[in-house]
This record gives structure tokens, sequence and C-alpha cells, in this order.
């Protein structure tokens, strides 16, 4: 069935994060927005995605307003793997990572849950795997600045909640210590967004070795620099990264340098399930676990849930660890106790609430149709 219509709308919702707001790409980040995107068949189905997202929604949802949505319309909805083929290379030359691709995962998303319904079956079925009722997953705390005391708070609250892996978002080793010392039965992640040149990267991995990271996040800027990423392999850390590579030959690239040991590929960036299922087939075929980038409460995330209870052997979800007001895809992207729900109903099994996405949605939605 032919794609009539593409919408694009953002939702937006107040939280809390256990310390003061901070700032994310020059922007104060205090409420959770998500970028969805609506698709609709000629035949009457709508299937639900959404495209990075966060301090990119604004070019992002241009970039699919203006130039993705336009090249879908007519197109077969069934057709995913044609459709990621001709949409991918006719933006290429706007940029192989970054807003067009975004905002195609977006659509692809819609399009895996599109062919569920009309199937009558769940996304991790299509995808030829299983589904428990639950997954464990693991806190993914914010920035705190450094300051010690949210930290150890924070991370104390985590565990007892029920995570038995906590992620910091910060760049000493006083955080690292000062979390173990909180949560001492709880496995330390540590994520610093890329903070360190190798030679710097290098310093502080050494410093870190001997305090049981489950595993060290993107060290080194820029994130493309494979050989660097693999210089700190010596010191004994797991290295993880993913979030920010360029489908495929991105993660070849990492797997080749011997650069990872973990990759976190991200639904909402890397152009969709389909690409997520190519990245986990090359994981697998060099012995690299997979644990998916996925700090999202909306469609992003519950695809996430599909494509993890699938395909990957031991999945663990990534959850951001905050409080906000009643979401429209609640209760899949709620996790209460350290473990998350899987849907079971047909596409992603997760149709917002009518009523709560009328009420957080900020700006009218963009409608692009035949």
């Amino acid at each position: 069935m032919r794609i009539t219509a593409v919408e694009s709308s953002v939702i937006s919702m107040p939280f809390t994060m256990g310390g003061p707001h901070g700032r994310f790409a020059g922007q104060l980040w205090e409420r959770m927005e998500i970028l969805l995107v609506r698709v609709e068949t000629e035949d009457g189905l709508v299937g639900w995605g959404e495209a990075f997202g966060h301090a990119a929604i604004a070019t992002t949802k241009a970039a699919l307003d203006t130039i993705v949505a336009p090249l879908v319309l007519g197109q077969d909805s069934a057709d995913i793997n044609g459709l990621t083929r001709r949409v991918l290379h006719g933006v290429h030359l706007l940029g192989r990572n970054g807003s067009f691709v975004y905002a195609f995962s977006g659509v692809e998303i819609a399009l895996w849950d599109i062919m569920g319904k009309r199937c009558g079956q769940p996304v991790w079925r299509l995808l030829g795997g299983a589904a428990p009722e639950r997954m464990p997953a693991y806190a993914s705390l914010l920035s705190y600045g450094g300051d010690l005391d949210l930290v150890a708070r924070n991370t104390a609250e985590a565990a007892a909640r029920g995570y038995r892996h906590i992620k910091l978002h910060e760049v000493t080793r006083e955080a690292v210590l000062a979390a173990k010392r909180a949560a001492p039965g709880a496995e330390i992640m540590l994520d610093v967004n890329c903070a360190w040149t190798p030679p710097v990267a290098r310093e502080m991995a050494r410093s870190l070795a001997g305090d049981g990271l489950f595993w060290l996040e993107e060290p080194v800027w820029p994130p493309e620099d494979a050989g660097g990423l693999a210089s700190l392999g010596q010191y004994g850390i797991p290295l993880s990264a993913g979030e920010n590579t360029a489908g495929l030959f991105g993660f070849q690239t990492l797997i080749e340098a011997g650069a990872i040991e973990i990759a976190q590929p991200s639904v909402t960036k890397v152009g969709g399930i389909g690409e997520m299922r190519r990245v986990i087939g090359l994981c697998e075929a060099h012995g690299v676990t997979v644990m998916p980038h996925s700090p999202y409460f909306g469609p992003g995330f519950v695809a996430t849930l599909h494509v993890a209870a699938a395909l990957v052997e031991r999945p663990m979800i990534e959850v951001l660890w905050l409080e906000m007001e009643p979401n429209p895809f609640d209760p899949w992207v709620r996790c209460p106790d350290g473990q998350v729900r899987v849907p079971q109903g047909p596409g992603l099994g997760a149709d917002p609430d009518p009523d709560i996405l009328a009420r957080t949605t900020r700006l009218p939605p963009t409608r692009i149709a035949l």
C-alpha cells in the first residue's frame, strides 16, 4: 500500500532529574521534547516513529518536512529495504550522518509499525524473534556537573529502585568512586560524551583501570577517531561507542580497528530498525556485544525494545534517570523497578494516548500529503 501522508509533531513534557537542569548543545534542558513521525497509507493504517531528537529537533524536523517526507510519499510502504536505499542515496550529498538520516529513521520505524499492524504481528516477531514480558534496564543518570553529593545520592536511589547497572555522565574518577561507594552492589559505567583527545583519554583510562568499570563510553574526541579509541584498549576497561556512528560501515570501521567491545547503535539516528538489524548482525559476526543507545521516551524507545528482544542475546535497555509528567506512550516508556515491559500487540504495540498527545503537543503538526 502506498504512503499517502507523513506528519511531524513535537511533544514536550517538563521533567526533573535529581539535580539542577543543565545545558544540552547550548540550550537549557528542562523539558523532554520528542519529534514524532506519523505515517499513513492508502488503506488507512497509521504508523508511529521517532526521529532524533533532543536539541536537534528543529533541524531534523526541517529535513523531514522539506526533503524526506516528499521523497517517501506515494511509495510502497512495505518496501522498507528499497525505500531505505533510495531515500538515503537521494540525500547522501547532504550527509551520511545527521538530520537527514535521523529524519528517515523516524519514517522507517513508522513503516515497521505499519507492517506489523498489517500482519497482525509485533515487530519483534517480524524480526524473527521472541520477546520476554520484561527485560532488564540500566539507569542512565544525567550530568550533575561533577557534584559528587548528587552523583552519590542518585546512584544510591537508582540502586534502591532495582537497577543493578548505573551509568554516569561525568568526567572524573572521583565521580566513579563516589558512585561505587553509594551503591557497592551495582555495576558502574562511565559515559564522558567524547570529552578527551586520545592522549588525555589514555591518561584518564590509566587512572580508571583498577576501578572495575563495567564500560567506558565514548572517551575520545572526535568520535570517528577509531585508532585513538583503540589505543585505550591496553588499560583493560571495556570500551563502548556507537551512538554517533554512521551506519553499518561506521561500525565496521570501529570493529576492524579493534576499538570497541560494546556497540551502541541508536535506532533514531542510525537509519531505523533495518539498519539496527544489519549492525547487530555485523557485531555478532565479530564477537562484539550490542547494548543499544536509547535515551528516549517515544516510539524510538519502544522500537529499541522490539529490536533488543528479538536480536540481542543478553539485552539491557538504557533508561534516562528522570521523572516526567504523563507521556502519550505510557506505560511502555516507564521503568519503575529496573525492568522494562515489552509490548505484545501488533506493530510497535504502543500507539499514543490521544488525550495525552493533545495536551503535550507543543506545535501544530506539519502534514505532507499526496
